[in-house]
Formats: C-alpha cells, structure tokens, sequence
C-alpha cells in the first residue's frame, strides 16, 4: 500500500508522481488497469532513492520501458511502476563511431540519431519498437541483425544500489536473451560501437525496412509485437496458420490475419481476452504439431 509517507519520501524535482496512472496509456497493447504509482524519475540519484524507498516501505516496483513487449493485467499494477526519463532518454557520441545510449531513449530515437551522425549498424532496428534498455534486455532483433551485434557495453543497477559495468561476451546474448532476463538489475545505460556510412545509405535501407515491416505486420493495430519466440526449428506464424488459427478471436483480442504471429487489439480487448487467446492458440497448436509454443511478451500484474 502506498502511504503519504512514501510519497513524501520519493518526492522531489527529479522525480514526477501519478497516482492511479492507467497503463494503457504507456503500452502499446494500449490495455491495462491503473497503476498504484507511477514515477518517472530523471536521474540515477532519483531512481536510487525510489527503489530504496519501496524497500525501506516494502512496496513493490516495476521498471517499465516504452511499454512495447508488455501485457499488464486488468486490475493494474500494485505497488510502483518507474518509468526512465531525463537523464535516461539522452543519446550521445562519447568517441569516434561510439554512441552512448541512455536506457529509456527509444531504440527508433537512437536509429534517427545514428543516420544523423552518418554511422551505420542499426538499419536493422529501424521499426524495432520499444527503449533501448528493453532491446538490451531481449536482445531485439529483425532482418539478420540483433542488438548484439553492436553492443559494447553496459551499466546497471543491483539490487543492493550499486552501478555495475559489463562488457561484450558478459552480456550473454542469445535468441531473445540477455544477461539481464529475470535479474533484479536495471539497466542504466548502454554503449553501441557503429561504423561509418553514407547518410543516404542509411536512409534508403532504414525505409526499405519499414516497407517490409508495413508490408508483413499489422502496424494499424495496437499490439505487444510477436507473441511467441521462435521454436527451434519452425517459426511460430507458419504454425499457427498451418492449424487454421489466423484471424481466431476473443473479445477484440485478435490473432493478426496480416501476420499470424501478432495478436491485435480491435478497439477495447482486455488483457483477459488476450490471455484467453493466447491459451487457445497454444493449446491448439500443440495438440496438432506437438510444438509448445512460449510467450514473448511479459504479462505484468
């Protein structure tokens, strides 16, 4: 429970403070119930004396990006949501063809930044959505390229409030994983080493990506991106397709009859109908290929 005291105890210029923040409007399902407390904080001064409020309280939190792989629940979120803001939405060359990335700038925002800047390796990430510490986190990926590919290093938060600093190969990147999957860390900022391109190199193959991704994904829907990972050895559309699922729904919760491996939002689905069809396409694609099938997206209540 969120008591005056901890109010008190959070408050400061560094840090902006919703009560009951519904958080439709911070995923891009656009579906969830309110939030306790919402906290954007701007700096690592302010994040550090948040989370060690909710632990002297004994209030929960979440760490949320830009709310592009998340389902949160109808009945929203208890305790604190803390959202990354000022300080964490810069990005800037701290050295030839390096950037420094903080963990809330969008990943679209530090693409734009790099083409600006005429350096190259992130044309795959164009349309990519989310924040650049979420793509760390899942090690994002599309069209052969992955955030690995151009990650150096990075710093984070333990849970005891110290900042740590990582390198390459400690990352752990693998498909849709990091070193930071299910860890208690929060990631503070992030180091991207490019390479030179022409500007309008950059342009053309930044637009010939989102023309693929217009093509292939429902981009006029909310939705949380591709539910399900890639099984070894299949692609988790063509299952569902192969087992007559496209276009399957509950409520306004809507398996993509664009690209089968996106579930929509058609107007007002809530995060129960969407869980309800998640649970028919898994089951339904197990008991006809023998393939499970696991989220991608992260449920959050």
């Amino acid at each position: 429970m969120i008591t005056d005291e901890f109010i008190r105890t959070i408050q400061s210029e560094s840090v902006t403070i919703k009560k009951d923040e519904p958080m439709y409007l911070h995923t891009s399902f656009r579906i969830g119930g309110n939030a306790e407390c919402f906290c954007e904080v701007k700096n690592i001064d302010a994040l550090k004396n948040v989370i060690a409020a909710c632990k002297s309280f004994d209030v929960p939190y979440f760490i949320i990006g830009l709310g592009s792989n998340l389902l949160v629940s109808d009945k929203g979120i208890g305790g604190v949501v803390i959202k990354l803001g000022g300080d964490f939405d810069v990005v800037e060359i701290t050295d030839k063809n390096t950037l420094r990335c903080g963990a809330g700038v969008s990943l679209a925002g530090v693409c734009i930044y790099a083409k600006n800047n005429s350096l190259g390796g992130l044309e795959f990430a164009w349309g990519i959505p989310g924040s650049m510490g979420g793509a760390v986190y899942m090690n994002a990926g599309a069209y052969g390229g992955e955030i690995k590919d151009v990650v150096v290093s990075s710093r984070y938060l333990d849970s005891n409030g110290n900042i740590n600093e990582i390198n390459t190969e400690k990352h752990e990147f693998s498909y849709r994983h990091s070193f930071y999957t299910d860890k208690d860390y929060i990631i503070l900022d992030v180091t991207l080493k490019l390479y030179p391109k022409n500007k309008n190199e950059i342009f053309y193959l930044m637009q010939d990506t989102m023309q693929r991704r217009k093509a292939k994904q429902p981009l006029n829907r909310p939705s949380a991106g591709s539910v399900f990972k890639r099984p070894e050895g299949y692609y988790a559309a063509a299952l569902i397709e192969q087992c007559g699922l496209k276009g399957l729904s509950v409520g306004d919760a809507q398996v993509s009859e664009k690209h089968s491996g996106f579930i929509v939002n058609n107007g007002r689905a809530s995060a129960r109908d969407v869980m309800e069809l998640i649970k028919k396409v898994k089951d339904a694609v197990r008991e006809k290929t023998g393939v499970n099938l696991h989220c991608e997206i992260k449920y959050v209540e």
